[in-house]
């Protein structure tokens, strides 16, 4: 499912305009990436919770001259599915 079929079926379920339906989506999305950024973990009852890890720095291989390069430490998000959510999958 895309961003565009979410708000396409959240703006028919709630009988808004798709534009209005988008920006609120957005909004959603940047406070969720700007609570990541800011080392937050940000937790959806029922649902999930998003949190970030750090990458630990590494060596890697070139497949195209199998030069080794030092691939660099890097933060990544992560999501854990809830309890309700693993439940309703299962089913």
């Amino acid at each position: 499912m895309t961003k565009a079929e979410i708000v396409a079926r959240v703006a028919k379920s709630v009988d808004l305009n798709k534009k209005d339906v988008e920006k609120l989506v957005d909004m959603v999305f940047d406070e969720i990436i700007s609570a990541l950024n800011d080392g937050d973990k940000v937790e959806l009852r029922g649902f999930g919770s998003f949190r970030t890890r750090v990458r630990r720095a590494r060596k890697g291989r070139n497949p195209k001259t199998g030069k080794t390069i030092e691939i660099p430490a890097k933060k990544i998000a992560y999501f854990t599915p809830g309890k309700e959510l693993k439940e309703l999958l299962s089913k």
